[in-house]
């Protein structure tokens, strides 16, 4: 019999003022990383109209920080889950500043392509690892608090959408890339020095809704590569991911298309141009919903919330392009996209945990999320279809389907195959509460 040193015996229950001083931490990294995302729309015309480059070319840069801020997620979480957050999101803040004020000296392409590289590198680090955080601290309300670290990169570019707009109006974008990469930048490096993650015994055991049961089995990175019911929800994601990005990068454009933008609009008397309510709205409700449908998804279970949120997607999606011509309406149904999409970044890797185990719970989450980059890949074909339709219809009609099929596939597919997989691997089940 092998003794049990002191290192491998489960530590003491932590307070949950504990919990949730970690959670606040990474909810607010994730809050100066949001507009490494989310504030792009703002920069790409004055981009183009400074150096003449179409915005095809200068979207590429987008798709290119998606694919590197999701891509080598897993190779991240992998060193996360193995030395801990504070290292990786450390050096994501340096990457993210770095990139900003590489993006304001960029007078080519391939420099701009490089600092979109360099951001998404560090903007990975941080998300995967707050988002990894959050899932081992609380199984209890694992949803819910998945949601609220995601909410920080939803909705954390709200506050600055207007101080961006100005900024870049009196000061040009090249100064207001510099200023605010090296702001966001240092608030993350100073915060990542008081990040650390749970020991075995310091956090509750599991959930305790019957709707929402959790694996006893701790998967390893490459044996949920071989589970099906991984790539399920991976191709899940990839479908509402796309419609989402699409929205998140093409947005400005799609108001100047409808010739709106500068229109303004008077909502719960507060007056804006179309485009500025559109986005602080959108970046309000894209991070309210992540909490609120990780909360709903711990009582009534994952797929359930999946099923409810992502028909509401399709149908805001299509909404917009039939009603949104009108600048109420296009500040309004715009806002519905996007509190309808934002839930993929707390249900995802909430059910991806679930499934397959806390312990690498920052990898695991790593793989999936790498879905986002792969649908990043389509948003430059939504450009194409436009030049080649001349409209946004068939881009909308799409971006509507893949929400409807994802949709049906989490009550007819993924519920299915991860109840066979609970009972295959054992779940951890509530208290008085047995498997049927």
């Amino acid at each position: 019999m092998t003794a049990i040193s002191r290192s491998d015996r489960p530590a003491e229950r932590v307070s949950d003022a504990t919990r949730w001083t970690q959670l606040i931490l990474g909810i607010l990294c994730m809050v100066m990383i949001a507009n490494l995302q989310y504030g792009w729309t703002l920069f790409t015309i004055p981009i183009s109209q400074k150096h003449g480059w179409n915005l095809a070319s200068i979207q590429v840069a987008f798709t290119l920080f998606v694919l590197f801020e999701t891509w080598l997620v897993p190779a991240e979480g992998y060193l996360v889950d193995r030395f801990g957050p504070r290292i990786m999101v450390f050096a994501g803040g340096w990457l993210t500043g770095i990139a900003w004020i590489l993006n304001s000296y960029a007078n080519t392409l391939a420099m701009l392509y490089l600092a979109q590289i360099i951001g998404g590198l560090g903007a990975g680090a941080v998300y995967g690892t707050c988002v990894g955080n959050a899932l081992k601290w609380f199984p209890d309300r694992r949803g819910f608090a998945t949601g609220l670290t995601a909410a920080g990169f939803g909705v954390g570019s709200a506050l600055t959408i207007i101080p961006i707009q100005k900024m870049i109006s009196t000061h040009g974008y090249e100064s207001t890339f510099f200023t605010f990469g090296i702001g966001q930048g240092i608030v993350v490096v100073v915060l990542s020095l008081f990040l650390f993650a749970p020991q075995p015994g310091q956090t509750p055991e599991a959930s305790t809704s019957k709707l929402v049961q959790q694996s006893r089995v701790q998967y390893e990175p490459m044996q949920v590569l071989k589970e099906p019911t991984f790539w399920v929800m991976y191709v899940m994601f990839v479908l509402m991911a796309a419609g989402g990005l699409m929205a998140t990068a093409q947005l400005k454009p799609i108001a100047k298309d409808f010739q709106l933008g500068t229109i303004p609009v008077t909502l719960l008397g507060i007056t804006l141009p179309a485009l500025t309510f559109a986005l602080t709205i959108d970046r309000v409700l894209n991070g309210l919903t992540r909490p609120f449908f990780g909360w709903v998804s711990d009582f009534i279970g994952r797929e359930n919330t999946m099923f409810i949120a992502f028909v509401l997607e399709g149908i805001g999606i299509w909404a917009l392009y039939v009603y949104g011509q009108s600048p109420v309406a296009f500040v309004l149904l715009s806002g519905v996209v996007f509190f309808a999409w934002g839930e993929i970044y707390s249900l995802f890797p909430t059910t991806c945990t679930d499934c397959f185990g806390a312990k690498y719970a920052t990898t695991n989450a790593g793989l999936l999320y790498t879905a986002k980059g792969t649908a990043s890949l389509l948003i430059p074909f939504a450009n194409v279809l436009v030049a080649a339709t001349g409209g946004w219809k068939s881009a909308f009609i799409i971006a509507a389907l893949f929400n409807v099929i994802a949709a049906l596939m989490a009550i007819f597919v993924l519920k299915p195959m991860r109840a066979k997989l609970m009972t295959r691997t054992g779940a951890a089940w509530p208290a008085g509460v047995q498997p049927t």
